[in-house]
Parts: structure tokens; C-alpha cells; sequence
């Protein structure tokens, strides 16, 4: 492969439970995207245990690097810098990666720069599709759940942010309700399909009122009364009936508040720019479509990353570190990682579990 002048970053990401490591060019060629999962380890508790997390990247983070750069077909020399997440997430596993990537930087004497997790999230759009700034995003995974105006690369304005949980976190609280198991979105995701969304009715978290926030606490425990009501004793059908009529509520309430945000975002930049989706539960393709529907009726060019690149992956925090290269914003070897890294710090604080995973 011809490789002149391409600018290779090599990326880490162990924030949560996957081990990924990936090379990708600043003409946007992903020439490698490895990603270890870690949910057998996990199945067992239920949920990601961060003590397990960070040992299983220790352990496996090498061999994962020495893969990706195996089917990039380069060496470290070809090189230009090493960028890792150095937050928001289990600082355990950050710890890995950033020291990992701290090391390989000194060793080979390349740059290293220091990734929040959430803007490689944010940045993945144009890694795929090469839109634009400005943009739209709603950032929609298990620990996150903001709308964001992308002004550019490191300037992010929110306009709405979760005052409970997560999206994802709740549809993972509702699977664990609903005994389906683990991982908890994917498996509603699946038991919804055969399901009727219209059996249970289930409120609509905030829709109609002022703001673009987010409330799913109330919608879960609405779902654990629903499961109460019918004793318990759920069969498959109830099961499925209350997964869609959950999902059915969530596309509601996200499609509400990203209206309203779409509104403040457009008296700020105008009509016509992007609509993007990103995250992890940006997979869900119930949800998706109804976000496309939104974006379609209010004349927007909607742009969600490949499901593979909407989960935790390497070649977005690559790519993040390609756009801070090419700002010259590089980190130095003092580079703190952290658990907390919001991307708008100005933004106000809100109120409940949202607020400090932000």
C-alpha cells in the first residue's frame, strides 16, 4: 500500500469493557479496526465489574495493539502519534490505555494525545461520512445521554443533557426488570421485535415540556410496576409486549427532546445542517428510524456511524486524535486521565446521576 503522505494515528480505547486498538489515516481509511469484547467476563455479575475490566486490558491490550498494527501492515515508526482515551470512564481501564499509549510514545519518540472518550463519539461522523462542522449530535449510550451543537473539533455547546439516567443505562436497568439478560440493550432490542408497542402504556418522559433535558428513571419504574401488576410472572409474549412498548416510549421521548433541540441549534446556524445519531445505542434501529423520520420531516441530512462504529471502538479515538493533530493540540507525558471529562465544562450542572457522568 502506497502510504506517502498519509499521517497514521495509532488508537487505544479501554474505558469500559472492550479492548480496542485501531490505525487510521487522516484521509479517513480505517487500515485497521481491532476490538476485543469483554462481555463473558461480565456475564456472570450482571453488569461491567471495574476490577475485572482493567485486569482483562492489562492482560490482553498488547496483543490487541500488536494486531491492529499487524493489519495496518506498518511498524511504530510510520507513526505520526498515538492518541488514547484518557476519560470519562472506569479509571482503571483508562489507566491501561493511557499509560500504554504514553509508553509506545516516549519509546518511539512520537506525540501522544490524550482523547475524551464522549468526542470520539462526537468526531466518529466525520470519520464516516466527511460532514461538516456545524452539527447536531445526540450522543445516546450506556453512560451518556446529551445533545450537542459540534461547532468543531473541541468546541461543543450542550442543549440537553439527562437529569437521571442514561438512555442506555435504562435500557439495560429495564432487560435486568424483564429477566432477559446480559448485555441488557441488545437483548430488548431483540425480544422488542416480535413484541406489540402498543399493549403497555407506558408515559413518554418529558415529552411537551420546555427544554431539551431527559428523564428515564420514571419510565423504568414504571416498567417494574407494569411487571409487579402481572405478578411477576412474565411469559414470553409479556416479555416482549413491554420491551416494545419501553423502546416505543424512548423513540418518543428522544425524538421530542432532539426536536427541540434542532430548533435551538438552527436559530443559531440555520436550516439544512446535519442531524447525527452516535453512541452506542445509536445501534438500536428502532430508535434510529425514528430519529431518521425526525431529521427527514425537519429537512436534515441524517448521519449515523455503521453499528460496528457506534459502539466503544479504537478508530474513533484514532480519528479524534487525527483532528487534534491536525490542530496542533498535542498532549504532553504529564497528561492526567480522568473519570469525568465533560465535553461542554461551561455547561450548568443537572441534577441526579446524569450530572456526574457527563
Amino acid at each position: 500500500m502506497d502510504r506517502m503522505g498519509m499521517d497514521l494515528v495509532l488508537g487505544i480505547e479501554t474505558s469500559c469493557d472492550e479492548t480496542a486498538a485501531a490505525v487510521v489515516a487522516a484521509d479517513r481509511r480505517i487500515l485497521s479496526n481491532v476490538v476485543l469484547s469483554q462481555i463473558d467476563e461480565h456475564r456472570l455479575y450482571g453488569g461491567v465489574v471495574p476490577e475485572i475490566a482493567a485486569r482483562a486490558h492489562l492482560d490482553h491490550l498488547d496483543a490487541i495493539i500488536a494486531e491492529a498494527m499487524r493489519e495496518a501492515g506498518i511498524g511504530f515508526a510510520d507513526l505520526a502519534a498515538v492518541a488514547a482515551t484518557g476519560g470519562p470512564g472506569l479509571i482503571g481501564g483508562v489507566l491501561v490505555g493511557a499509560t500504554t499509549a504514553k509508553a509506545i510514545a516516549l519509546v518511539h519518540g512520537l506525540p501522544f494525545i490524550g482523547i475524551n472518550h464522549l468526542e470520539g463519539h462526537a468526531l466518529t461522523a466525520r470519520l464516516t461520512d466527511g460532514i461538516d462542522f456545524p452539527y447536531l449530535l445526540l450522543l445516546v449510550s450506556g453512560g451518556h445521554c446529551q445533545l450537542l451543537a459540534v461547532e468543531g473539533a473541541g468546541r461543543y455547546r450542550r442543549l440537553g443533557t439527562t437529569i437521571d439516567d442514561a438512555v442506555g443505562e435504562a435500557f439495560d436497568k429495564t432487560a435486568k426488570l424483564l429477566d432477559l439478560g446480559y448485555p441488557g440493550g441488545p437483548a430488548l432490542e431483540r425480544a422488542a421485535e416480535g413484541g406489540d408497542p402498543a399493549r403497555f402504556d407506558l408515559p413518554r418522559p418529558m415529552v411537551g415540556k420546555p427544554g431539551c433535558d431527559f428523564s428515564f428513571s420514571g419510565l423504568k419504574t414504571a416498567v417494574r410496576r407494569r411487571v409487579e401488576e402481572l405478578g411477576g410472572a412474565l411469559d414470553e409474549k409479556a416479555r416482549a409486549d413491554l420491551a416494545a412498548s419501553f423502546q416505543a416510549a424512548v423513540a418518543a421521548s428522544l425524538v421530542d427532546r432532539s426536536g427541540r433541540a434542532i430548533e435551538a441549534f438552527e436559530a443559531d446556524h440555520g436550516a439544512g445542517r446535519p442531524f447525527v445519531v452516535a453512541g452506542g445505542v445509536a445501534a438500536n434501529r428502532t430508535l434510529r428510524a425514528a430519529l431518521a423520520g425526525l431529521a427527514e420531516r425537519r429537512g436534515m441530512p441524517f448521519v449515523a456511524p455503521p453499528l460496528g462504529l457506534c459502539t466503544d471502538n479504537a478508530a474513533m479515538i484514532a480519528w479524534a486524535g487525527q483532528e487534534k493533530l491536525a490542530l496542533g493540540q498535542v498532549d504532553g507525558l504529564d497528561f492526567r486521565p480522568r473519570p469525568r471529562w465533560p465535553l461542554d465544562p461551561g455547561a450548568a450542572p443537572s441534577i441526579g446521576a446524569g450530572a456526574v457522568k457527563a
